[in-house]
């Protein structure tokens, strides 16, 4: 039998009483659940708790109950472990998600019936790693994304300044409200929103969108996987860095963010045939003509 980590929405009853409904299915079919703790507190199932530790290790499968932000936490959670991960979506938009939330039991079913019944396949997606050099001794941090790490401003009515160097080449500096490192993934989140291109996610690429920028180049620049991206704060204005939504660090002068193409990738679990143009008319609501 298999071990399924399950990763719950943890404001929302209609994901709550589906994640008690999963875990009834799966343990009348013999398969060990783990939840973080604080979404086993949540929905009511303590006993299931695991330090986040354990929520990736030697797991076969983990099911994401929420939105886009529930499968970003649950990347987030297995650590570049690339555990197969089937999203539910229990929330607005569910662009990463896979399957709504009366077709669980079915996609459950065709799960473990194997790949080699053709009954579903992996769809691989690229991480971003965000490498953090301080000026003075501290060591680097080191984050991993999604959909993108973003370096703003810290302090509003003022833009700042962030010089881009590619493979060891000064491009230029950008006056803005910020800069958006972007996956393929993450094309149609916020870069979409500050006007980036949707980028098919097969591609591997990485994008560099500028928020609000103050300059006349105000264009994505999107570049190979193989383009190492240098991104320095200039100036004595303090920034900050957030990544796939969620605040990782500030950043003060001389501060630097090395932007790479992690090693590791996330798994989504995909039934059936849907390409990604697909799903971009289905979500957007795009007619045929």
């Amino acid at each position: 039998m298999s071990t399924v980590t399950l990763v719950v929405h943890n404001q929302r009853a209609n994901a709550f009483e589906l994640a008690r409904e999963a875990v009834q299915w799966l343990h009348e079919r013999g398969h060990e659940v783990r939840m973080p703790l604080g979404d086993a507190e949540a929905v009511g199932l303590l006993d299931l708790a695991v330090p986040d530790e354990k929520l990736a290790q030697d797991v076969a499968l983990a099911i994401s109950l929420g939105g886009d932000g529930t499968m970003l936490r649950t990347v987030k959670m297995l650590g570049g472990a690339g555990t197969p991960i089937i999203g539910v979506n229990v929330g607005q938009l569910g662009y990463l998600t896979e399957t709504e939330p009366h077709g669980l039991p079915a996609v459950l079913e065709r799960w473990f019936a194997g790949p080699a019944a053709g009954e579903w396949q992996l769809d691989e997606r690229m991480l971003l790693d965000l490498r953090i050099e301080r000026r003075g001794e501290a060591p680097p941090l080191l984050f991993t994304a999604l959909n993108e790490g973003v370096i703003e401003k810290r302090e509003p009515g003022h833009t700042v300044r962030l010089q881009v160097d590619i493979d060891g080449t000064p491009f230029t500096s950008y006056a803005a409200d910020g800069l958006i490192l972007a996956t393929p993934t993450g094309s149609t989140a916020y870069s979409m929103s500050a006007r980036g291109p949707v980028v098919s996610p097969r591609l591997r690429a990485v994008l560099l969108t500028p928020v609000s920028p103050h300059m006349l180049f105000d264009r994505t620049l999107v570049l190979d996987r193989t383009e190492h991206v240098v991104v320095e704060l200039l100036g004595h204005r303090p920034a900050t860095l957030s990544v796939d939504g969620q605040h990782a660090t500030g950043l003060e002068e001389g501060d630097r963010v090395l932007v790479g193409v992690s090693e590791h990738v996330a798994r989504f679990v995909r039934f059936g045939d849907r390409r990604f143009h697909q799903i971009l008319k289905a979500k957007f609501g795009l007619t045929d003509r």
